[in-house]
């Protein structure tokens, strides 16, 4: 049996991951969105995801709880094992996964693809802004860290600018996850 590809959409603060994902997830029939659990505190709001104490997902990892788990931002982030079981049933499965953790995701997962998404500095900026999450002087960390390279090695990445509209994008994505013809 053939398990579904695991497809992590990656990219800066304020590049669109959570909207591309839904509307990857509403355009292809069988794709799934991964929740991840997360040690994000009260308040602070974002994608559907488990929110966990720092000691909960301590013991988690553990356990064992965890395909893959990671800490970035001063937050930990956790795939949930349960991943496995749905790539035997879904065609594919998306996660919001750091560029940091992509090497030891292709490693857990084996068949990997990566969307990097990218957006004008301006673009990013004024998002960062609207959503309100972080101060300021957060969100020109993570303006700074934008053009943060994917690390070397990655089988299969697929590179789409989310400036525009976001129609333009998932048609870009889904034209690049389309099977090569011989």
């Amino acid at each position: 049996m053939r398990l579904a590809p695991v497809i992590a959409v990656v990219g800066p603060s304020g590049v669109g991951k959570d909207s591309v994902m839904e509307a990857l997830v509403a355009a292809s029939l069988g794709t799934l969105r991964v929740r991840r659990v997360i040690t994000r505190p009260e308040g602070e709001e974002g994608e559907e995801f488990d929110r966990v104490s720092v000691e909960i997902f301590e013991q988690m990892a553990l356990d064992g709880a965890f395909a893959l788990h990671w800490s970035a931002h001063g937050l930990h982030y956790g795939i949930p094992i349960e991943i496995e079981d749905q790539r035997q049933t879904a065609n594919a499965l998306l996660v919001n996964l750091s560029r940091s953790v992509l090497l030891n995701a292709q490693a857990v997962f084996g068949d990997l693809i990566v969307i990097s998404l990218t957006a004008d500095p301006e673009v990013l900026a004024q998002r960062l802004s609207v959503r309100g999450r972080e101060s300021a002087s957060d969100q020109a960390r993570r303006l700074g860290r934008a053009s943060m390279p994917l690390p070397d090695g990655l089988n299969r990445v697929i590179e789409v600018d989310n400036s525009g509209p976001l129609e333009v994008t998932i048609n870009k994505i889904l034209t690049g996850l389309q099977p090569e013809r011989a």
